[in-house]
C-alpha cells in the first residue's frame, strides 16, 4: 500500500508541474506555446512529437484543473491530519 501512495504522490506532482508551466516565459522560449502552432500541419495519424507535446500540455491545463484541485486538496488534509 506505501507504493500505490508514493506512485500516487509522483503522479500528482508531475501533473501539477505541467499545469503551472508559463506559456509566456517558459513555453515560449521552447516553441512549445499553443499560440505557435500552426494546426493546419500535423494534425492526422503522422502528427510530429512537438504537435503531441503541444496538444498534451493544454490537455492537462484545461481538463486536469478539477482533478487536481480535488488530488491536492486530499493529500494536504492527508499530511495535516496522518502527517
Amino acid at each position: 500500500m506505501l507504493y500505490l501512495g508514493t506512485l500516487f504522490y509522483i503522479a500528482v506532482l508531475l501533473i501539477n508541474a505541467v499545469a503551472i508551466l508559463s506559456e509566456d516565459r517558459f513555453l515560449a522560449r521552447l516553441n512549445l506555446s499553443p499560440s505557435s502552432y500552426d494546426p493546419a500541419f500535423g494534425t492526422g495519424t503522422d502528427a510530429s512529437v512537438k504537435a503531441k507535446v503541444i496538444n498534451l500540455i493544454g490537455s492537462v491545463r484545461t481538463l486536469m484543473r478539477a482533478p487536481l484541485i480535488i488530488a491536492n486538496t486530499i493529500i494536504i488534509l492527508y499530511e495535516l491530519a496522518l502527517g
